[in-house]
């Protein structure tokens, strides 16, 4: 088979396709024929020489969504032929950019009829990101609001989503051109981030109960700022590695609570993918698909992540 591998960290040059044995799944794992994996910021550490890679040569990716191709002596729950997406590889195992990958399957669930692979591979990680971040941690209410910090991102697309699906108030920020997509996908408030009066306008359209933030390093005094009586903010990343409150008063006054939280953390990956599936299925969630690639073109995919402006997910179909 066809897999993109590093034998070394480095650039996105360090990428390349290479042809490699098919794997074999073990007893208590799945073989998927991949038809597209998601491109994230995630997969680039290892070959960036910020986490240690399970082993050299790797395979980056932590996304996918295909079809099964085998299945292990023990596993009941999946079956040749079945239609699946899935996340949480490429972190101790080999990852997804590659014609097959073994997964595990808490990794996966089954992908609705109607929804696309490069869809499925979209939706894996940051929809159970999403999910873990408003229904897991935050336990967003119907009645309350919640703010989404870059709504127009891969993440933020899809927070938005789910917290129209469970009948929240929805209040996020982008930038002027991709916020006027937004509203369409159950945003009731989009506000430019670049604005000079953000914290005014954010107050103006109602104290946020829950928070979702990305970048914990710009915007933990804002979100101390804004927040309603015993707020929840979820935070999922950071920009740079230090973040605080420069005034702690206004996180006490509102009796904050701050949580931090890791994907690859999640307890049982199948289950919030198989929610999520249910939202795809139901019409109430629709990943959005900004640009593809091919394998060739990994090294091309993963800059663009990491730089790019984009709205939605990157995609790399196999």
């Amino acid at each position: 088979m066809r897999a993109v591998r590093f034998h070394e960290t480095g650039g996105s040059d360090v990428l390349r396709v290479e042809d490699v044995p098919t794997p074999t799944p073990d007893p208590d794992e799945v073989l998927v024929r991949v038809e597209a994996a998601g491109v994230n910021p995630v997969d680039t550490y290892s070959r960036r020489g910020k986490r240690e890679p399970p082993a050299f040569p790797m395979t980056p990716g932590a996304d996918l969504a295909g079809v099964v191709e085998s299945v292990g002596a023990n596993v009941t729950g999946f079956a040749a032929g079945d239609r699946v997406f899935g996340t949480g590889l490429g972190r101790t195992q080999q990852g997804t950019y590659a014609e097959y990958a073994v997964a595990r399957p808490d990794q996966l669930a089954r992908l609705p009829d109607g929804v696309s692979y490069p869809e499925g591979a979209a939706v894996a990680l940051v929809g159970v990101t999403a999910w873990r971040a408003l229904v897991d941690h935050a336990g967003l209410d119907p009645a309350e609001t919640c703010l989404i910090h870059g709504g127009s991102g891969g993440v933020g697309h899809v927070a938005v989503q789910i917290a129209d699906a469970a009948g929240a108030t929805v209040v996020t920020t982008a930038n002027e051109e991709y916020g006027r997509s937004l509203p369409d996908l159950g945003a009731d408030v989009v506000l430019d981030y670049a604005r000079d009066d953000l914290e005014a306008a954010l107050v103006e359209a109602g104290r946020p109960d829950v928070i979702l933030d990305h970048r914990l390093d710009e915007y933990l005094d804002l979100d101390a700022a804004v927040a309603a009586q015993g707020a929840r903010v979820v935070g999922i990343g950071n920009t740079t590695p230090e973040a605080g409150f420069s005034d702690i008063t206004a996180a006490r006054r509102a009796e904050l609570t701050v949580s931090l939280m890791s994907m690859f953390n999640t307890p049982d990956l199948s289950r919030v993918l198989a929610r999520l599936a249910r939202l795809l299925s139901a019409g109430r969630l629709a990943p959005e698909v900004s640009r593809t690639y091919d394998l060739d073109e990994a090294g091309a995919a993963q800059d663009a992540v990491l730089n790019d402006s984009v709205f939605g997910k990157l995609v790399i179909t196999v």
